[in-house]
């Protein structure tokens, strides 16, 4: 007798021979990419990316050696998906941390590979979150789509569809973990001139202006009010170009050695390795969607040289 697949999973047989579905880590699904030009993986769980390489390039996609994978968990490291709002959000209340679309299963419905460049197409809606921890703060009828393009580049791209009768707002960002070698070394260049919300600093602070690249030699969280074209550098390393569309905010972020230790999910030698850069519309920014329309949200990340 032969089982049918479970409502998120497609059958295989539909998938190109690039792309595998299996049982990843704690037993949750993921969807797994290997071509000549690069290879990749995203568990069906919060469309959550957990590894970009390019052919002949190191892994550019930092994940924990300590991340949970449990069902309902939030996966440290990757591309969490945060959405429909982002942290803790605007009104008192909401839970959990990010939006309920980084924790509750996606589905697969589609798989394409053009020459060694996979598009996956993964779909949640209304009806698929119902009961899930955090929808009881969201009443809206809605559909998101999300594409996830590996090839020698990155593309990721989110497109939100108001399905129901009212206007509706919310936060978004994909909270991008970028390998580096050392992040106290590494900079972020293209946000000179911005503002941005320390959210380090007392409640109630002033905005600060970003003079020249970002660094870093402590806590890092900031919200800047910017969507633009960024270079992460990577001292010796490589650089990474990362590409925004239709985004009117950066989050740039790191835990630090004091933050790190009280996580549990990322080892305490870890946080150097890495560096949060998030595309997102956030806060003031926040999107608002009338009934029947949508919204898009992209971003590409592109691997390079190291700045000399």
């Amino acid at each position: 007798m032969t089982s049918t697949p479970a409502p998120h999973l497609p059958r295989t047989t539909d998938l190109p021979p690039s792309v595998t579905l299996a049982d990843g880590e704690g037993g949750l699904p993921v969807v797994r990419v290997a071509t000549a030009v690069a290879t990749g993986e995203v568990y069906l769980q919060g469309a959550h990316l957990t590894a970009w390489q390019p052919a002949c390039g190191d892994p550019v996609i930092w994940l924990s050696g300590a991340a949970q994978f449990r069902p309902g968990a939030a996966i440290r490291g990757g591309v969490p998906v945060c959405f429909p709002w982002f942290g803790a959000g605007r009104t008192p209340g909401l839970a959990p941390a990010h939006g309920f679309a980084r924790t509750t299963p996606w589905r697969l419905t589609n798989a394409a590979d053009d020459a060694g460049t996979v598009t996956l197409t993964f779909a949640l809606t209304h009806d698929d979150v119902a009961g899930a921890p955090g929808t009881e703060h969201w009443s809206f009828a809605f559909e998101a789509e999300y594409t996830v393009t590996v090839g020698a580049a990155l593309t990721l791209a989110l497109t939100v569809r108001n399905t129901g009768e009212e206007t509706f707002s919310f936060e978004e960002a994909l909270h991008t973990y970028l390998a580096v070698s050392d992040v106290r070394t590494a900079t972020v260049a293209g946000l000179d001139g911005a503002r941005y919300l320390d959210k380090t600093a007392p409640s109630g602070a002033a905005p600060v202006l970003q003079s020249g690249p970002v660094t870093f030699s402590g806590v890092t969280d900031r919200v800047y009010r910017r969507g633009t074209s960024l270079t992460v550098t990577d001292p010796g390393a490589r650089s990474i170009t990362v590409t925004p569309g239709d985004a009117a905010d950066t989050v740039v972020w790191n835990p630090w050695a004091e933050k790190a230790a009280a996580m549990a999910d990322i080892g305490d030698e870890e946080w150097p390795t890495m560096v949060c850069v998030e595309t997102a519309n956030v806060l003031d920014d926040a999107v608002t969607v009338a009934a029947g329309g949508s919204h898009t949200m992209s971003v590409t990340y592109e691997v390079g040289p190291a700045s000399r």
